[in-house]
């Protein structure tokens, strides 16, 4: 419905079954598809313990919980708004859930605790944002102040570390040999997700409002209900990453997830969503996801310093999204002189 011949930003995208199969490998997602094999080879090349089941099973713990909350995070970019407080979600979220560890809660209960708080972060975004029609960069850079702030205030520099011995599956289990518990349960999110935008009524409205919010209005479709429940979509995966990353890490600390809010944009940019809302596909976020996963893992994998793979992931992303607009300037500019 979504993909684009070498663009991720036209506002009316040519659907894929359209587009003749000599020409699909310039569709976006083929772009990004390719990247991905070249890197995935390069990899392989460069380290002897890459191909290794186990390490590749390990490679997806660098991803799978930043790409939970980029599957809901692109619906709500391509409905033109934005949640910048995803990482701060994630620490107050993980906190709470660190008190009520150490009150002696099981569980299943830490995990209601931890999802339930990220549904009302979310709630709080999305009712400030729809209900008083302010920018949505400006209230979740905001909130993204105060629930960081809000979770320093509760631990200062100490973390908690007393979960029950069950906690620590959904964050280290497995589900059958090296297939992590994170990594399927991305995959069924992954689907689910796809579906919802590209087989729904739902995911046709999130289309409809992003191109022209106004018309949507018009016709018929509750706007601010719907992106409100966008909002909530992702405050609720921003509490799993949180009951994910906390499990896997043992412990909770005020620097949880510190930052991830740029790394999940990134993933949402890369995949093909268009910033200004109205275009991009799941596919082309799913794909992005796994390439800056692949990309951090080969670098780690090489003792590659964390400041250098700053630099590298900044550079590529710059690289991915300038090279498809220049390509159509220049196609644009020697159609004109023939």
């Amino acid at each position: 419905m979504n993909k684009t011949l070498l663009s991720h930003s036209h506002p009316e995208p040519v659907p894929l079954h359209n587009i003749p199969w000599s020409r699909r490998l310039l569709c976006w997602e083929g772009f990004l598809l390719a990247v991905t094999v070249v890197v995935f080879a390069i990899n392989a090349t460069a380290s002897p313990y890459f191909l290794n089941l186990w390490n590749l099973s390990d490679a997806t713990f660098n991803f799978t919980e930043k790409a939970m909350i980029v599957l809901p995070m692109a619906m709500l970019i391509i409905a033109r708004e934005i949640d910048l407080s995803v990482a701060s979600t994630m620490a107050l979220s993980s906190t709470i859930m660190g008190f009520c560890a150490q009150a002696g809660m099981a569980t299943p209960v830490l995990v209601c605790v931890g999802l339930g708080v990220g549904l009302l972060c979310g709630l709080i975004n999305g009712l400030l944002v729809t209900r008083l029609n302010l920018s949505s960069i400006v209230i979740t850079i905001g909130t993204m102040s105060l629930f960081r702030g809000i979770t320093y205030v509760l631990l200062g520099d100490q973390s908690i570390n007393h979960y029950p011995a069950s906690f620590a599956f959904f964050g280290q289990g497995y589900v059958f040999g090296a297939l992590s518990f994170e990594f399927a349960l991305f995959i069924l999110l992954a689907v689910l997700f796809y579906f919802l935008l590209h087989k729904t009524n739902f995911g046709r409205r999130t289309y409809a409002i992003g191109n022209n919010p106004v018309a949507a209005y018009y016709s018929g479709i509750n706007v601010k209900r719907h992106n409100l429940i966008l909002f909530i979509m992702v405050g609720v995966m921003s509490g799993l990453a949180a009951v994910l990353l906390t499990s896997r890490l043992g412990s909770t600390r005020p620097t949880l997830a510190l930052g991830w809010e740029l790394s999940v944009i990134t993933m949402v940019v890369l995949g093909g969503v268009n910033v200004l809302g109205g275009s991009g596909s799941m596919t082309g976020v799913i794909i992005a996801a796994f390439l800056m996963g692949l990309v951090t893992f080969g670098l780690s994998l090489l003792n590659v310093p964390g400041i250098v793979m700053s630099i590298i992931v900044g550079a590529m992303l710059i690289t991915v999204i300038s090279l498809p607009i220049l390509t159509q300037r220049f196609l644009a500019r020697k159609k004109r002189t023939s």
